[in-house]
Parts: C-alpha cells; sequence; structure tokens
C-alpha cells in the first residue's frame, strides 16, 4: 500500500449500489429455495423435538426468575424453542457469510466479477452481509410458524422477535464475514465453529439457564451476543416483556458495529494484495 492509498481501517464508504448485490444473491438463492429452506430448518426442528419432547419429558419445567425477581415455572419446550431460534438466527447468518461468501469472494470470483461494474468492494461486503441476515430471518421466520403450528406459544409479543433475530442475524453475519476474510480455504471455518460458535451455544441460556452456571462463567456469558439475543427473544416466548432490552439491544448493535469494520478493513486488505 502507497502512502496516498486509503487506510483499510477508513470509515466504510457505502452507498445504494449494495442493493444490486443483494439482488443477484436472492435470484440465484430462489432456484434453490426449497432444498435450502428445508436444510435450514430441519436441525433446529431436530434439535427441538429430540431434546424439547424428549428430554422435556424427563425435565419437564425449568425454574427461572422474571422481571420481577419471583421465580416461575417454564415448560422446557418453551424454554428449549425461545432459546433455539435465536440459534438459528446466529447459525443461518453464519453459513451464509462463511461458505456461500466465500464461494463468492474465493472459488468463483464473484465478488471480482461484480466489481468490474462502478460497485465498491464496501457495497458487496454490505450486500453480503444483509443477504446473510435477511436468509436468517427468513429460516427463523419458517421456524417460528413451525412451533406455531405446534401450539408450542401463542404470545402476540412474538411479532417483536422478528426484528430483534433480524438484529441476531447481522451481528452473527458481521462476525462470520471477518473470518471469511481471513480463510484460505473452507477449513478455516471449523476453527470458528469449534472455539466460538459451539461454546456459545451451550453458555447463552439455550439449552439451561445461566442461573445454573458459576458466578464467573456466568459473568462471562452475560456478555456473548448470542445470550443477549436469547434475553431478549426468549421473555416475548413467555407474553412477557424482557429486562433491559436497550442494554441488550446495545451490546448486539455494538458487536455488529465493531465486527462489520472489522471485517470490511480485512477484506479491503484482502483485496489489496
Amino acid at each position: 500500500m502507497n502512502a496516498t492509498s486509503p487506510s483499510p481501517w477508513s470509515a466504510p464508504r457505502l452507498s445504494l449500489r449494495w442493493w444490486p448485490v443483494f439482488l443477484r444473491n436472492w435470484l440465484v438463492w430462489k432456484k434453490l429455495a426449497i432444498p435450502s429452506l428445508v436444510g435450514n430448518i430441519a436441525e433446529p426442528l431436530i434439535w427441538l423435538v429430540a431434546f424439547g419432547y424428549g428430554m422435556g419429558a424427563l425435565v419437564g419445567e425449568v425454574r427461572m426468575t422474571d422481571a420481577q425477581g419471583a421465580t416461575v415455572l417454564v415448560p422446557y419446550i418453551l424454554f428449549l424453542a425461545s432459546g433455539s431460534i435465536c440459534m438459528s438466527a446466529m447459525n443461518a447468518a453464519t453459513f451464509e457469510a462463511l461458505y456461500s461468501a466465500f464461494s463468492r469472494m474465493h472459488v468463483q470470483k464473484t465478488w471480482d466479477g461484480i466489481m468490474n461494474a462502478p460497485v465498491t468492494l464496501d457495497d458487496v461486503v454490505m450486500a453480503e452481509m444483509l443477504w446473510a441476515a435477511f436468509k436468517a430471518l427468513f429460516t427463523v421466520t419458517a421456524i417460528l410458524c413451525v412451533m406455531l403450528a405446534l401450539g408450542i406459544s401463542h404470545s402476540p409479543k412474538l411479532l417483536l422477535a422478528l426484528p430483534i433475530l433480524l438484529l441476531t442475524g447481522i451481528t452473527f453475519s458481521c462476525i462470520a464475514l471477518i473470518f471469511n476474510a481471513l480463510a484460505k480455504g473452507y477449513d478455516f471455518f471449523t476453527y470458528y465453529f469449534t472455539l466460538f460458535l459451539t461454546p456459545m451455544m451451550f453458555l447463552s441460556g439455550v439449552f439451561f439457564p445461566l442461573e445454573q452456571l458459576p458466578e464467573v462463567v456466568r459473568a462471562i456469558a452475560q456478555a456473548l451476543p448470542l445470550a443477549n439475543a436469547v434475553a431478549l427473544v426468549r421473555p416475548l416466548f413467555m407474553d412477557t416483556w424482557p429486562t433491559q432490552p436497550l442494554l441488550h439491544l446495545a451490546v448486539l448493535a455494538a458487536y455488529a458495529g465493531v465486527a462489520f469494520w472489522v471485517a470490511l478493513a480485512l477484506t479491503r486488505k484482502r483485496f489489496a494484495k
């Protein structure tokens, strides 16, 4: 990089030209929409049936603390469903921003072709992030419809879960794009899943209350993005309001903002080589 080149860490230079890139991904995905959707919703529904109904029959109810500090008993199937839908948003956004985005960027060289048009790299990264978040929202909406059909929850507050799940998808797509920028091949993503996503899945209150964790571990867990998403969505399943919603939303937004900036800077560095 010469002295006149802008720093890769400079502010994002975005325009509405991300929209054609987003639309291109949508048109390609439409051709495989049904198998893609089935693949995205099958695994979380299997988790829900196996653990929710199977283990739920043994566990029965879970003790939780409500907004007033009182102890309440929640059916395990409801507890698991409210956490697993956040996990589904995380996984759907992550897979799209890792494997699919990496294929378009590195294997198929689609990004290079797009940038032959008057579209900047910043706009391409923005489009990939929003597309991954949209796919996550589409996936969790389908899963939520199945949960409603099963009668797991009938809370009207669940409509408010959709924008929260969209923000969750945005957050995890931004984080995943960091690893996409660093990857030399698909095998690199194993480190991200093994060392980051899988531990977070078990530490964020998806399968059991955070109160069961040791105090030090609980403090770390409460700072994780998935735990904050669960803290916002689970009360809505229970037809109550989350406690400290602005704090949880701020945490998710902070993760998304910082991660997008880092992902963009690393992607700029990669394409500058």
